[in-house]
């Protein structure tokens, strides 16, 4: 399960984060993505393209803290709030295959 959860320590806020994350190949480059966040970045290689995914992780939570747009944003990707444990639940990501008919001319 995904979640987000800040916890407040003196004048520190701290998160955590789990996110699903998918890798793809592309040539000499790998793209990392994560549909909970609609977020993606790369790298040209897959220690270089997590390294961007963290990163870029980092900077978008800090910009809904820093601009208090967490509710917005997250609520607008599907997420929903869960405030006795004061964290946010992402909507549930599957990843199958799904055969699709695509008719062709001849």
């Amino acid at each position: 399960m995904s979640w987000f959860k800040t916890e407040k320590r003196g004048n520190l806020m701290k998160l955590s984060v789990e996110l699903p994350v998918v890798f793809i190949e592309e040539d000499e480059t790998v793209i990392a993505y994560t549909p909970a966040l609609d977020l993606s970045t790369c790298g040209s290689s897959r220690a270089e393209a997590d390294k961007m995914f963290q990163e870029a992780v980092r900077i978008f939570f800090n910009d809904l803290v820093e601009n208090n747009t967490a509710d917005e944003v997250l609520g607008g990707l599907g997420w929903k709030r869960d405030e006795i444990k004061s964290s946010w639940i992402p909507p549930k990501i599957s990843q199958e295959s799904v055969g699709v008919k695509i008719p062709t001319f001849a």
